[in-house]
């Protein structure tokens, strides 16, 4: 009998030699924001992840979904199924906020509690949740505590 097979694939474009390090908020917030599309950061949300290795090297950046105009959808199975098949043991996930407000709602600060337990459980570490804006700005979770 047949079946289908499925298959990760991970094209280093990028020797990890030469991929950024992140040591703080404002180096993850500004890979993110060269990294992302200017004709949509403001028009729609969207939510991406960071993987990085065990020295917190950028392994990459995934678009996880995408959204309308004040919220987008976050399907723990797809974001975290990503983070196992790269084998990734750090992470940061960010969106973004077409009002520019830099203000955590309710859902983000939920969103970021939900992740965090599965990380903890599969002993991987949730280092930050930022907010961007169009302009560049950031909002971090970790900066405020909120991780």
């Amino acid at each position: 009998m047949k079946v289908n097979e499925i298959k990760l694939c991970y094209k280093e474009r990028v020797s990890i030699s030469k991929c950024p390090k992140i040591s703080c908020s404002k180096d993850a917030a500004n890979i993110y924001y060269k990294n992302w599309d200017k004709n949509e950061i403001q028009l729609q949300e969207s939510f991406k992840v960071m993987l990085l290795n065990n020295s917190n090297i950028v392994k990459g950046i995934c678009q996880i979904s995408s959204g309308g105009l004040t919220a987008t959808l976050v399907d723990m199975r797809i974001l975290f199924a990503l983070i196992l098949k790269s084998l990734s043991t750090a992470i940061i996930v960010c969106h973004n906020h077409p009002s520019g407000k830099l203000q955590a709602s309710e859902a983000d600060r939920r969103l970021t509690n939900k992740i965090k337990k599965a990380c903890d459980f599969l002993d991987i570490k949730l280092l930050d949740h930022l907010i961007v804006t169009s302009d560049g700005s950031y909002m971090s979770f970790a900066d405020e505590g909120l991780i």
